[in-house]
C-alpha cells in the first residue's frame, strides 16, 4: 500500500494543508473542470472491496488527491482545492472537518482558535527526583500498588497511545517508549519520524503515558504497568483538534504495528461536543466504525474515554448501519467493540464532568475531580489534571497487565477478563452534586452492570493475581 501522496494535476501548485492555493489548467474533455481555493484534507469512504487504484481514481477524477488509502477499510484521505470535491465524490461518502470548521467560522464570524504555546524541551537533570507514589491515590483505587509487587507487565506488550505526544526525554518514560512503533497521523497517513509524534504544543499525550507506564524507580510516579511499552501515535494536532482521518490513521497503524492495547482520550472533532448526529456525520461514523471493527480482528483492543460533557451517551452502531439519528454519539467511546470508560473522583462517585450511558459505559476508573486530580508526567515533570483522559489509561495499563499475563489472549478474551475482574459499583442512591435537591443526572441499571460505571472499577492486582486465592502481593 502506498503512503504517497499521488500529485495532483501538472497544472496545480505545491500547497500546504490549509495554507496553499491550486490553480486549476484547462479541462480535458471529458473532465470537470476543477475549481480553486484553499487545499483541504477530507476522509472519503469507498463500498468494501474497492481497489486502490479505483478509489485513486474516483478521488483524482473529482478534483482532488489521494494521501493514503486503507484498502482494508476501503477509507481514503484525500486533498483538494476545490469546494466541489466533497460534492462530486458524494456528500454521504466524503467530509471534511477543516471545511467545517470554516463553515462554522464564518457562520459565527468566530476567529479560529489560536495554536497554542510550544512545549519547552526537557531537560532530564531538571526533572524532579522525589519519589511522589504517596500522592498517586488513584493507583490505590484499583489496587496497582500492589499489583505491581506481583508483576510490572511485559516489555513484549505494547500500548498505543493516540494522542498529542510523548516526551521522550521524561525519565519516568524513556525506558517505556517504543520510538519503532511510534507514528505521527495528523495528514491520515503514519509519519514514522520522531518530529511527526513528539509532543509540540500539549502535555497531555505525556500525562496519559505516565499512568500507563512511568517507570517503578522510587521517583516521581508509577504507572500501572510499569513494565509494558508504549507508542506515541500523534493524532492531536497543535489546536487540540483530533480530525477523523488522524483517528483512522493512528487505529489503522496500531494493528499493523500488532500493538495489544490502545487508548483514546479524545472525541473526534470538529463539533464543540463529542455528540455527533446523522447528516453527513454518517461519514465519520462509517470510517471509524470500520477502522476500529478492523484493529479488532487484527487483535488491537481499543480504549476510549467517554468525554467531559456529562452526557448521557447512545450506543453507537457497527459499520454498514446510519449513526445515531438522535442522542449523544460520542466516537470513538460509544462504538461496539470500544471499552469506554466513565471517570470517578476520590470519593468513588462518578465526576460531575463524566459522561455516561447504559449500553456504552464498560468500566469506571480513577480521573479525578477539582482539587484532587490524577498526577502524572508532563514534559519537565509532573502535574495533576482530571478528565476521563486520565480515567481510560488507568483502564488501558489493566489490559496491558492481562495481555502479558494472557499472552495468548485476543481483544474479546481480554475484554472478557477485564469487565469479569471489575469491582461491581452500584448506582448511587442519591446524586446530587449541588445540593440544590435535583439529581444532577440518572443512573440506570443494576449493581453488576449500570450507565454510571458499567461493570464497575478495574482491579489491577485482580488482572495479575486472581481472586480467591492468597494475595501474593501481601
Amino acid at each position: 500500500m502506498s503512503l504517497l501522496a499521488r500529485p495532483l494535476r501538472a497544472a496545480v501548485c505545491t500547497v500546504l494543508v490549509l495554507s496553499g492555493c491550486v490553480t486549476a489548467g484547462p479541462a480535458a474533455a471529458g473532465e470537470p473542470s476543477c475549481g480553486t481555493g484553499r487545499v483541504l484534507r477530507y476522509v472519503v469512504t469507498f463500498d468494501r472491496g474497492t481497489p486502490e487504484a479505483a478509489a485513486r481514481a474516483q478521488v483524482d477524477g473529482a478534483c482532488g488527491a489521494t494521501t493514503v488509502y486503507y484498502p482494508q477499510i476501503a477509507v481514503a484521505v484525500a486533498t483538494s482545492g476545490d469546494p466541489g470535491f466533497a460534492g462530486r465524490i458524494g456528500l454521504d461518502r466524503a467530509f471534511s472537518a477543516q471545511a467545517e470548521r470554516l463553515a462554522a467560522q464564518r457562520a459565527t464570524e468566530a476567529r479560529p482558535q489560536p495554536a497554542r504555546a510550544a512545549l519547552p524541551a526537557t531537560d532530564p537533570a531538571k526533572v524532579p527526583t522525589a519519589d511522589l507514589s504517596g500522592q498517586q491515590w488513584d493507583m490505590r483505587m484499583i489496587n496497582a500498588d500492589r499489583a505491581q509487587g506481583v508483576s510490572a507487565g511485559s516489555r513484549d506488550v505494547v500500548v498505543g497511545v493516540l494522542d498529542s505526544g510523548i516526551d521522550a526525554d521524561h525519565p519516568d518514560l524513556r525506558g517505556a517508549l517504543d520510538s519503532d512503533d511510534s507514528a505521527g497521523c495528523l495528514t491520515g497517513a503514519p509519519d514514522r519520524s520522531p518530529t511527526a509524534w513528539a509532543p509540540t504544543t500539549s502535555v497531555h499525550g505525556t500525562h496519559v503515558a505516565g499512568i500507563i507506564a512511568a517507570a517503578d524507580d522510587g521517583r516521581g510516579v508509577t504507572g500501572v504497568a510499569p513494565g509494558v511499552r508504549v507508542a506515541s501515535v500523534k493524532v492531536i494536532d497543535d489546536r487540540g483538534y483530533a480530525d477523523p482521518e488522524a483517528a483512522v490513521c493512528g487505529l489503522m497503524w496500531a494493528a499493523a504495528r500488532h500493538m495489544r492495547v490502545t487508548n483514546s482520550s479524545f472525541f473526534v472533532n470538529p463539533w464543540t461536543l463529542s455528540c455527533i448526529r446523522g447528516d453527513d456525520r454518517g461519514v465519520v461514523h462509517e470510517a471509524l466504525a470500520r477502522a476500529v471493527e478492523y484493529s479488532t480482528s487484527a487483535g488491537t483492543l481499543n480504549v476510549a474515554a467517554a468525554t467531559n460533557e456529562a452526557v448521557d451517551l447512545t450506543p453507537a452502531a457497527r459499520s454498514g448501519s446510519p449513526g445515531a439519528g438522535s442522542g449523544c454519539e460520542a466516537l470513538p467511546a460509544a462504538l461496539r467493540d470500544v471499552v469506554a470508560v466513565s471517570a470517578v473522583g476520590a470519593d468513588g462517585v462518578k465526576a460531575g464532568y463524566s459522561s455516561y450511558g447504559l449500553g456504552v459505559i464498560d468500566v469506571t476508573a480513577p480521573g479525578g475531580e477539582t482539587g484532587e486530580c490524577v498526577l502524572s508526567t508532563v514534559p519537565g515533570g509532573y502535574a495533576p489534571l482530571c478528565g476521563t483522559s486520565m480515567a481510560a489509561p488507568h483502564v488501558a495499563g489493566v489490559l496491558a497487565l492481562l495481555a502479558s499475563t494472557h499472552p495468548e489472549a485476543g481483544p474479546r478474551r481480554l475484554r472478557r477478563a477485564l469487565e469479569a475482574q471489575a469491582m461491581p459499583m452500584p448506582c448511587p442512591a442519591d446524586y446530587d452534586l449541588t445540593g440544590d435537591g435535583i439529581q444532577d443526572a440518572y443512573c440506570a441499571g443494576y449493581e453488576g452492570f449500570n450507565g454510571f460505571y458499567g461493570h464497575g472499577m478495574v482491579d489491577a492486582l485482580a488482572a495479575v493475581a486472581p481472586r480467591g486465592g492468597p494475595d501474593p502481593a501481601r
